[in-house]
């Protein structure tokens, strides 16, 4: 069996994952060059640029998402548990988001490099240097 490897972009703002009521609006803040924003029956959860998100909403705040550049087909197995369990073994918290073409990681400012080396480790190239805060 052939390993796939990928080349990752790394997106160039630091990111903030926040948390708001089930049957909040969607703020105007939720805005920047990387918008997520998912609604469940829980809760409205948005990953957008730290800069705008106010310091009184729940957040983790100091992300960097680094995505596999390309388009990834639905049809392909194991690609985030392979990438989560590298990460998982280099002890690396990571918060994915999948969207139409592609997968994305986020993970802690403080632990970019050791994500960079855990996924090098497995012979894919993470391009890009963090953001600074």
């Amino acid at each position: 069996m052939t390993r796939t490897t990928f080349r990752f972009r790394v997106h160039g703002e630091r990111l903030a994952i926040a948390r708001l009521d089930r049957a909040a609006e969607i703020p105007a803040w939720a805005r920047g060059g990387f918008v997520n924003i998912a609604r469940t029956v829980d809760e409205l959860s948005i990953v957008c640029a730290q800069v705008h998100v106010p310091r009184d909403v729940v957040q983790e705040r100091d992300k960097i998402a680094f995505g596999i550049e390309g388009t990834v087909p639905m049809t392909t197995v194991g690609i985030l548990a392979s990438l989560c369990s590298a990460l998982a073994e280099a002890n690396v918290p990571v918060f994915a988001i999948s969207t139409y073409d592609t997968d994305w990681l986020l993970v802690s400012a403080d632990r970019f490099e050791a994500a960079r080396a855990a996924l090098s480790g497995l012979g894919h190239v993470v391009a890009g240097d963090p953001p600074r805060a």
